[in-house]
């Protein structure tokens, strides 16, 4: 009965394991379209960009006219008696109350208004240009958060990877294990090795299956942490290239080099040094005169009711006006001179944040670089560890078939070399995201192929 339940495991697995490798392959310059297109954080950040855009357009920057139209209508009715009191006629009879009624007067009017300054002490100049750098510097946040999504992504991308490659190393052992259980049976059956064999293959069968079958259900959750930074389906099937390439160590030390001109912290800390700069002087500008101009053209119509003695009138004028103005802020209690004294306070700490920043970038790059060359070390030495327990395992499989050692000493040489694998894949993949930090730090993680 054991036996029947372990062949139907064995045959499950086999299946799903042949299912898996039918999927599409999802390759890293696919993977990484995908993420700028769809990942809703990158999209936030562009959004970020446009409204920056809009706001560093001539339609915000004060340069232009301003123009707006006043139009009133006004209607009166009014209906009074006069009297004549002691008034008479040539007769002597009393003069006659004159009765008016729906006494009516309109009046309509439109102007025409613009105003457009001429100098501001120069307050708008250099606010137009604080706002080009405010849109630099979201260009730069945007490329802060698409790097960061892109170390998101491969590290994700790269767990897939190691865990597939895990998947068919712990194929192949559960494959290995099976086939002892075989050769176990078959030499007991022929009386050359006791129930004991069958026992420790069943155990390890088991283990195998259990180990392959946890690697399988990470392998699932993780492809769908990817799916979630892809923005697309959790439940989309795909494989992924395990293929690694790593650059040049002569590259990466150029790209060491040019870091202070691309490391987008630097850049961003820069473009907020040159917004404190235009924040003074813009603070400044409140101490020159401020000069506009303003004109008018306006139409009237004015049709008033007739009273006791004049007939109503129609009267229409139009009116056209300019004028200048000049206006001078002498002393406005102070608030101009606080402006621009803490706007030169905040532009000194950005300097002294710039300093910091360069000084923690330029440990994090010589750490990183440290770390790269490291794990790149270790890669080489566990590549090496690999072909080492290929070898033994090949020679004990050799020695366990001539019955010269136990199944405990060659099941040994399998772990060992189930091991080293997995540790391989390990080594490799934390390799390159270190290679991707560094070149994150040096500006370059957007300019390189992956």
């Amino acid at each position: 009965m054991k036996k029947h339940i372990l062949k139907i495991s064995l045959i499950l697995l086999f299946i799903s394991g042949t299912i898996s490798a039918q999927e599409t392959l999802l390759s890293k310059e696919e993977a990484v379209n995908l993420t700028l297109e769809n990942n809703f954080g990158i999209k936030v950040a562009k959004n970020q960009v446009k409204i920056a855009d809009n706001n560093q357009s001539i339609l915000n920057s004060g340069y232009l006219p301003t123009l707006s139209n006043a139009t009133t209508a006004n209607y009166n009715r009014d209906d009074s008696v006069i009297e004549f009191p002691g008034r008479l006629n040539e007769d002597g009879s009393p003069f006659a109350n004159v009765d008016l009624y729906k006494a009516e007067a309109q009046r309509f009017g439109s102007a025409l208004n613009a105003n457009y300054t001429i100098f501001d002490g120069l307050g708008r100049l250099y606010n137009y240009k604080r706002l080009k750098e405010q849109y630099q510097l979201s260009e730069l946040q945007a490329r802060e958060t698409i790097e960061n999504t892109m170390l998101q992504l491969f590290s994700v991308y790269f767990e897939v990877a190691r865990l597939s490659e895990n998947e068919n190393v712990l194929q192949k052992a559960l494959e290995i294990s099976a086939q002892r259980i075989k050769r176990a049976e078959y030499a007991f059956e022929y009386g050359q090795n006791t129930k004991l064999d069958i026992l420790n293959a069943q155990v390890d069968v088991t283990n195998d299956s259990i180990n392959l079958l946890n690697t399988r259900q990470q392998l699932a959750n993780t492809k769908r942490d990817l799916n979630v930074v892809l923005s697309q389906n959790l439940n989309e099937k795909f494989e992924v290239d395990t293929l690694i390439r790593f650059i040049p160590k002569l590259q990466l030390e150029e790209y060491v080099t040019q870091a202070k001109l691309n490391n987008v912290s630097l850049l961003q800390n820069e473009k907020n040094l040159a917004i404190n700069a235009y924040d003074i002087k813009v603070n400044k500008a409140g101490y020159l005169p401020t000069i506009g101009l303003n004109g008018a053209y306006g139409w009237n119509l004015n049709q008033s009711a007739a009273s006791a003695f004049f007939p109503g009138t129609n009267n229409t004028t139009w009116n056209f006006g300019l004028g200048a103005s000049l206006s001078w802020n002498l002393f406005d209690g102070g608030g101009t001179t606080v402006r621009v004294r803490n706007s030169k306070i905040a532009y000194e700490n950005q300097e002294l944040l710039q300093e910091q920043v360069e000084l923690e970038v330029d440990r994090d790059i010589q750490n990183a670089m440290a770390i790269y060359e490291n794990r790149l070390n270790i890669f080489n030495i566990q590549e090496q560890n690999v072909l080492t327990n290929q070898n033994n395992f090949e020679r004990s499989k050799e020695q366990f078939q001539l019955g010269r050692i136990t199944s405990i000493e060659f099941r040994q040489a399998q772990i060992n070399l189930l091991n080293a694998e997995t540790n391989k894949n390990l080594a490799k993949y934390d390799a390159k995201l270190a290679e991707l930090q560094l070149l994150q730090l040096t500006g370059q993680l957007l300019n390189v192929d992956f």
